[in-house]
């Protein structure tokens, strides 16, 4: 079904003023699903963005790693309280930095192990070398390498992290970090195979998510979505690389047989693909017949696991998200109070949610039984967001949020 004309401005009209090279957005709302498209998967080969465009989903995929962990929960695999060193051993014996930001020889004993509910909640100790300024940050880039996809072996990478001091004791509070990326790897571990193998067959595959995954075959290249950012002076430009937090990280081409599968960051998708996944958040575990997680977990991972202290604590990029409002739960964003100036709190109490850094949101509720997907692919580093260039996507964000939820109340009172 095509998407309500509001939806379809408010994509055009990014495009048209130069905010965003192209968007593909989907609105799912008791059993009917919409879409729109607009501008281009690549502008100077005049490709259009379409309906079945894939886009490098960036950390839309760590709600899709936290999934398959809390499967193996269900399952008995793993239990939330186990310690990771128990698949891990690397981090049985932990050191801690004295502060974020002090020398790297300024540390203390770990005052207990890492668990796997750390992990999911990022309350590990963890945290990703960009959002510091100190030797910690370094110390992150030059053991991990790039941040979606590097060269680093997965247990080399284990390993590495395990050499580096926690920032905070775990459990203390939560600081966004590569845990999702370790919950990745020991998750292949556990599994004995590749994560995005895991991934297939437990999510992808029973859900029909034929186009989600860490490498795009060489057959579907050609609906990918090229990396657009900006010039100094706010103009669209085609970059050569998907970018980091500080500034653009150039890497090659992803190699076809590249071990390294970032679950925090990695994976590429569609429209039509993620709505399949966030279905998931709208009953008890179950889409289409087909069950992920018991309803009693699924409960769990979208109930606030943060205490008042870390919800007002937490930073991420000089802001608070989660001061007033928003809880986090295994995974994903939760809806504590509505507000309809936060795009992440629109909906009802509840909803969740999760971005990816260039440009996609997603956001799952409940009671409205409905499920919004937006994916771009703009590139903005920090000093450029600083001056104001890069911003287009996210007000395009809020404004197809706007569209989508009026016109899911306009379905409803037709109804």
């Amino acid at each position: 079904m095509e998407a309500s004309l509001g939806i379809q401005r408010v994509l055009q009209g990014s495009v048209y003023a130069g905010e965003i090279a192209g968007a593909a957005a989907a609105v799912w709302h008791d059993g009917e699903l919409q879409t729109a498209c607009a501008g281009w998967r690549d502008i100077e080969a005049q490709l259009p963005i379409e309906r079945d465009t894939i886009f490098r989903i960036a950390s839309m995929t760590k709600p899709i790693t936290s999934v398959v962990a809390l499967m193996l929960v269900d399952e008995g695999k793993i239990a939330l309280t186990d310690p990771i060193s128990k698949y891990a051993p690397e981090f049985a014996q932990m050191r801690v930095l004295k502060s974020p930001d002090c020398p790297l020889d300024e540390t203390e004993n770990s005052a207990r192990q890492i668990t796997f509910e750390d992990l999911l909640t990022h309350r590990s100790g963890l945290t990703c070398g960009d959002f510091h300024r100190g030797p910690i940050a370094r110390a992150y880039r030059e053991a991990l390498g790039g941040d979606i996809d590097s060269d680093v072996a997965p247990d080399d990478w284990i390993r590495r992290l395990a050499s580096l001091p926690f920032i905070d004791q775990p459990g203390n509070a939560m600081y966004y970090s590569r845990s999702t990326d370790l919950l990745g790897f020991l998750i292949a571990r556990i599994e004995g195979s590749s994560l995005g193998a895991v991934l297939d067959r437990r999510i992808f595959g029973p859900l029909g998510m034929n186009d989600t995954f860490f490498v795009v075959p060489p057959e579907k290249q050609h609906r990918r979505a090229a990396a657009y950012g900006f010039d100094e002076s706010g103009r669209l430009m085609k970059r050569s690389s998907w970018g980091g937090i500080w500034g653009p990280v150039v890497v090659a081409e992803r190699p076809q047989d590249m071990a390294y599968e970032s679950g925090g960051q990695g994976l590429w998708s569609t429209i039509d693909d993620y709505v399949k996944f966030a279905r998931v958040f709208l009953g008890d575990g179950d889409v289409d017949g087909v069950r992920l997680l018991r309803p009693e977990t699924l409960a769990m991972m979208m109930t606030n696991q943060l205490t008042d202290r870390q919800r007002a604590n937490f930073r991420m990029l000089g802001q608070k998200p989660f001061a007033v409002g928003r809880g986090f739960g295994l995974g994903v964003s939760v809806v504590l109070e509505t507000d309809k100036t936060d795009f992440m709190r629109r909906g009802n109490v509840g909803t969740v949610s999760w971005p990816g850094a260039y440009g996609g949101f997603w956001q799952a509720d409940p009671k409205e039984n409905s499920v919004f997907i937006f994916l771009a692919h703009n590139m903005a580093d920090l000093s450029q967001m600083a001056k104001g260039i890069g911003l287009g996507v996210w007000a395009a964000i809020e404004q197809f949020q706007a569209a989508a939820m009026e016109s899911t109340r306009s379905a409803t009172v037709r109804k």
